[in-house]
């Protein structure tokens, strides 16, 4: 039987393990520095047992769960200590420090960088769930640098998830997931602080808040724990896509300013074409 184990108890960590004992079989055990953690994964039957780092000698895959700032350290350990058949993949969301740390290690063969397209604005094991990646994209980084049975192994777990993978080069990766993932996140966090500053009745937050604000606003709720590390370890890239977007609203603050009712709506009509851009993706 399949052995895998699970560095990082969290939403991804967690509902991935959930996946592996449901539609793979697999047996599945983890590791989490936080021992709360641990024991709660444990109790809620999302893994089978607990272990120690040094147990991973008998896994057949080692998946790494955890925030983006550890990974490079982590998997340098993890590949220093596998059997020599094992297959290692991380489920991080910035993908080129990461490639540069373990390009020279000897087992870079027997490692897939992958990022599954998938999550909620909740964290840690109580936020694991059944069909988290049903219909998601996954990606994985510079394919020709791992094995085909490394790849062949991932792309079989991911395939039974129900997610559609695409393959690209980790500086591709981290260039477009700065604009259509990270940008989202910190426009969420700073309308979230902009809204909490300004409008001191959390009352009148709660009663006038429609739906477009909710779903603007909900991956404010994610975790700072996270998300710090990820804006650290990708910031050229965050950078120059918050300069653009910071550019499109001092422009659409401009004609605001100049009541400019032919460039607001030229503006507003021109990005409702991201609607057929997602229905493309949707199919």
């Amino acid at each position: 039987m399949m052995l895998v184990t699970i560095i990082g108890l969290g939403l991804i960590g967690g509902s991935l393990a959930l996946e592996l004992k449901k539609r793979l079989g697999y047996t599945v055990q983890g590791i989490d520095t936080n021992n709360n953690n641990a024991q709660k994964a444990l109790e809620l039957g999302i893994v089978d047992k607990i272990v120690d780092f040094h147990q991973i000698t008998d896994s057949d895959v080692v998946v790494l769960a955890v925030p983006v700032n550890f990974l490079p350290d982590l998997a340098i350990n993890v590949l220093n200590t596998i059997k020599n058949n094992a297959i290692v993949f991380d489920m991080g969301s910035t993908k080129e420090k990461l490639s540069k740390t373990v390009e020279n290690h000897e087992k870079r063969t027997n490692f897939v960088a992958v990022h599954p397209i998938a999550g909620t604005e909740h964290s840690g094991p109580e936020a694991a769930i059944y069909n988290l990646f049903d219909d998601k994209v996954n990606i994985i980084c510079d394919k020709g640098l791992s094995s085909k049975k490394a790849v062949d192994k991932v792309l079989h777990i991911f395939n039974a998830l129900n997610m559609r993978t695409i393959f690209m080069n980790s500086a591709e990766h981290d260039k477009h997931i700065a604009y259509v993932s990270h940008l989202s996140h910190i426009s969420s966090f700073m309308l979230g602080k902009t809204v909490l500053e300004k409008e001191k009745n959390e009352k009148n937050i709660f009663d006038m808040a429609g739906s477009g604000f909710e779903s603007t606003v909900r991956l404010a709720k994610s975790s700072p724990n996270m998300w710090t590390p990820i804006f650290i370890e990708n910031k050229e890239n965050i950078l120059s896509s918050l300069n653009e977007y910071i550019d499109n609203l001092t422009a659409f603050k401009n004609l605001i300013i100049e009541e400019n009712k032919e460039g607001l709506q030229k503006t507003m009509l021109e990005t409702n074409h991201i609607k057929e851009v997602l229905k493309g993706i949707q199919k």
